[in-house]
């Protein structure tokens, strides 16, 4: 699965691998969870574009937001069959970017966070669906979820699921090509990148910690308990402009 993440990239390096023209405000963010706001990307008429989507998708008839807590993650074995998903599989794919991704692994009777990355640190993009929602008062609330597969060889050992990432070459294939073309790239991340983890501070665990210093790796037998007080506060408001 997919429970938390990172986008720390600068917004231009962001721009040239995404291919959108917003110049979005998109400070930094090392501890990116559930029900906040994620930047997302989507084919329209102009080509690609920049929206932000609460991370946990609300399907178009849910008569209750709630729901979207539990739909962060959509499984690529049954994304096209779910209720859930099957429509905006079919209609609304989108590309997340990401710069790391977090599991966590029970070491000694706790819980233990890693980092997950590129060697190279740079930035990518996994597989995402989006929806509409309607709210009572007709207001629209555009939400996400991360499409998940099976972990590939490198991960395996920390968990047995992993989100699904998409190099460039796959974008256009993803966002708008036919249903079996995009059900082919569902696939645990093979290469040509190599992916590594580390473990990390389990000030993670308190989604009001977002500093550099959730990517600094520890020693496992001397991982720090997490701060009595978050060193500072996420701003959830996020704007493309």
């Amino acid at each position: 699965m997919c429970g938390r993440y990172s986008l720390t990239t600068p917004v231009d390096g962001i721009r040239k691998l995404f291919g959108f023209s917003q110049i979005p405000n998109l400070p930094a963010r090392y501890n990116i969870a559930p029900t906040q706001a994620v930047l997302a990307v989507r084919r329209d008429d102009q080509g690609r574009s920049a929206f932000m989507a609460r991370w946990g998708l609300i399907p178009s008839w849910s008569k209750d937001p709630s729901i979207g807590a539990k739909m962060i993650n959509a499984r690529a074995e049954t994304v096209q069959e779910k209720p859930s998903f099957k429509t905006a599989f079919r209609r609304r794919r989108c590309l997340i970017p990401a710069d790391a991704f977090y599991e966590w692994k029970t070491i000694g009777g706790a819980k233990q966070p890693f980092r997950i990355a590129f060697e190279d640190a740079t930035v990518f993009a996994f597989a995402g669906l989006w929806e509409r929602w309607q709210g009572a008062d007709g207001s629209d609330v555009e939400t996400c979820s991360i499409v998940t597969t099976e972990a590939n060889a490198a991960l395996a050992d920390l968990h047995h699921r992993m989100p699904v990432i998409l190099d460039s070459d796959l974008f256009e294939t993803w966002l708008s090509g036919p249903e079996d073309a995009a059900a082919a790239t569902m696939q645990p991340y093979t290469g040509p990148r190599i992916l590594t983890y580390h473990p990390i501070s389990r000030a993670l665990n308190d989604v009001r910690n977002d500093d550099s210093s959730l990517t600094a790796p520890v020693t496992l037998d001397e991982t720090p308990e997490p701060d009595p007080a978050p060193k500072k506060k996420p701003t959830d408001q996020l704007s493309l402009f």
